[in-house]
Order: C-alpha cells, then structure tokens, then sequence
C-alpha cells in the first residue's frame, strides 16, 4: 500500500469514527509527521481540523494562563509534548467526548474539539506528563466533565 492510500484509508478512519462516535475505533500507529502539537493537551491529526482534546488530564494553559507559572509550565508541557510526538513510536485512537448527547463536533462540546488518546512507546502522553508534574489527572464521566483542575496558580 503506498504512502498515498496509507493516509486516504486512515481519513476514512478518521471520518468514521467521528460519525459514528468514535467509541469503537482502535490505536493505530501514527507518525510524528502527522501529528502537530497545539498545547500540553491538545494536538491536530493528519493535518485537518478539528484539534483533538487528549483526554485523561489536563496540562496548563498557554494562551489563556490564570497566571504567570501556568504560563510557564504550560510551556514546558508543550515542549515536552512535542519531543515525545518527534521521539516517535506512536500510537493514536480518537475516543468520544464527554458531552451531551447530540452536542459532539460544536463548540458546546470541547470547543468543537474532538477527542483521543497518545501513546509514545506504548505510555499515555498524559500519564507522562502527569508523572513529570506538567499536567494532572482529569477524568470526566460518560456525558459531562467535572471542572476542570487547574492547580497551577495557588
């Protein structure tokens, strides 16, 4: 299969799983190239929109910090996240939001973000990050998320 067909197949993926919900599609493998990073927990796949919220935690701000060492580390969480994204070795799965029903793909779920998981050398993204102190735990439940933690500002 050429590289052509190889990236035609996973749009269809892509375009399946976000009409049908998502919940059923497995991790596939992933290269850096397809993958840019927009934050600590957010990253846009195979060069189309929408971004994709990685679920599981949640990682800083950048743009919209609370305050100056949310700003700092949210920066350091997205430096981080793109060394592991250029490290390679990864694998890619979108998952449903945590949204009401009939609300996914608008900006009333996730900013119109979808949703998904990372893996670099088999370890969640998040898990990493979590355990170098750049994000933390965030787990919603089936059809809304908690507020988000924000601990970074005291």
């Amino acid at each position: 299969m050429s590289i052509s067909s190889k990236r035609v197949s996973r749009a269809v993926l892509v375009a399946v799983a976000l009409v049908f919900g998502a919940g059923a599609t497995l991790a596939e493998p992933i290269t850096p190239t397809d993958v840019r990073v927009i934050d600590g927990d957010t990253i846009r796949v195979y060069h189309k929109a929408p971004d994709v919220r990685l679920v599981g935690f949640n990682a800083p701000e950048t743009r919209r910090a609370q305050c100056y060492a949310e700003e700092q580390l949210g920066g350091r969480a997205t430096r981080r996240l793109r060394e592991l994204v250029h490290a390679g070795n990864l694998d890619f799965r979108y998952v449903a939001c945590s949204c009401s029903a009939g609300t996914q793909g608008t900006p009333a779920c996730n900013y119109g973000r979808a949703c998904g998981t990372l893996r670099a050398n088999g370890r969640d993204v998040g898990d990493i990050l979590i355990e170098e102190h750049l994000a933390v735990r965030f787990r919603c439940f089936a059809t809304r998320c908690p507020s988000t933690p924000r601990p970074w500002c005291g």
